[in-house]
């Protein structure tokens, strides 16, 4: 029998390669389900996608390559991959998906700080503008339809910021940052505009300007989300400004660095929150931990206190005894009920 370079720890439910030991769960499962003969033969196969996946520049152009050269079993991957590019390529269908979601986000924030506002999508409603449906969603402030945030939705990475000092109209018409929420606004009749762009999909030029909450002069704001994460955090932080400014009818003319400078210590400061939120919720684990440990401790003294006793007053222990004692099986039952218990008292904290 030949020695073979994958094997399983079925205990800890890792993947041994040689004297590597790799802990992943997908790939623990892929190879739990194949013999142990076809193992090796499947890790080959799975480096060398790997490699041309990497070196490949388009996934497309690499699913078809491999397709004649490691077997049928890809053809379904690159189908369901083409279908999602077909889909991704349509941005009216596209963007209906991201302007619902961005509705039902905003919807929920608002309830959630007990805000009278209104998100709705346009859907495909011309607005004040001919033949125009820029402006995906309009916000009515504090529940007044005259007072409204119109913000365009764009996940697409061909966006740039755009200025318009350096913009030539004689040239084809390219929608930017700077475009986009100007026509958002006047299209949707907003007081305020925003653009919300997703990290994932978003053009370099953008994120140059502003990773977070950027604040265009006379413009209004962009927002970059991260929507693989459900990090929307950025959208709430331009909402609120822009309805700061539309209920107090502040002036878009001030000085943006100013106000640039606000919002980047609101953020930094906001992100701090959530890292100490992240080490509270660490802390609440491992004090969970501790807390088992001791209630194991004291359920195991008392139970070796009870059989100990048991011992010196009858100066025996019978066989049933010895076996209770040595399969502890009475503990395990009581900790059962102590560790709902604690993970009860945690998840209510």
């Amino acid at each position: 029998m030949t020695n073979t370079i994958v094997s399983l720890n079925q205990q800890l439910k890792r993947v041994n390669i040689g004297s590597f030991e790799l802990e992943n769960e997908i790939v623990f499962s892929y190879f739990d389900k194949l013999p142990v003969g076809d193992r090796d033969n499947a890790l080959y196969k799975a480096i060398y996608i790997g490699v041309l996946a990497m070196n490949e520049d388009r996934l497309s152009t690499f699913l078809s390559k491999t397709k004649n050269e490691l077997g049928t079993e890809l053809e379904s991957l690159k189908i369901l991959f083409d279908m999602k590019q077909v889909i991704n390529d349509k941005t009216t269908f596209k963007g209906v998906i991201a302007e619902d979601d961005v509705v039902g986000i905003l919807n929920k924030y608002f309830s959630e700080k007990n805000l009278k506002d209104r998100a709705l999508t346009t859907g495909t409603m011309e607005g004040k503008l001919p033949n125009n449906k820029t402006g995906d969603i309009v916000c009515s402030v504090d529940g007044n339809d005259d007072i409204r945030i119109a913000i365009e939705v764009k996940f697409d990475g061909s966006i740039t910021l755009g200025n318009i000092e350096s913009k030539n109209i004689f040239t084809k018409k390219q929608d930017t940052a700077y475009s986009q929420i100007l026509e958002a606004r006047i299209n949707r009749e907003g007081k305020a505009g925003i653009i919300v762009f997703d990290r994932s999909n978003v053009n370099s030029n953008i994120l140059k300007y502003t990773e977070s909450v950027g604040f265009i002069n006379g413009v209004g704001f962009v927002a970059i989300i991260d929507s693989q994460k459900g990090d929307y955090k950025n959208l709430f932080i331009a909402y609120t400004f822009a309805r700061q400014i539309v209920l107090n009818e502040i002036r878009l003319d001030f000085d943006d660095k100013v106000l640039t400078l606000i919002l980047k210590r609101i953020i930094k400061d906001i992100e701090t929150f959530f890292d100490i939120k992240k080490l509270v919720q660490s802390n609440i684990e491992n004090n969970k931990k501790i807390l088992e440990q001791l209630e194991k401790s004291l359920l195991l003294m008392e139970f070796n206190h009870e059989y100990l006793s048991k011992f010196l007053k009858d100066g025996k222990l019978s066989e049933r005894d010895l076996f209770d004692f040595y399969s502890g099986e009475a503990v395990k039952k009581k900790f059962t009920l102590i560790e709902t218990e604690i993970k009860s008292y945690i998840d209510n904290k």
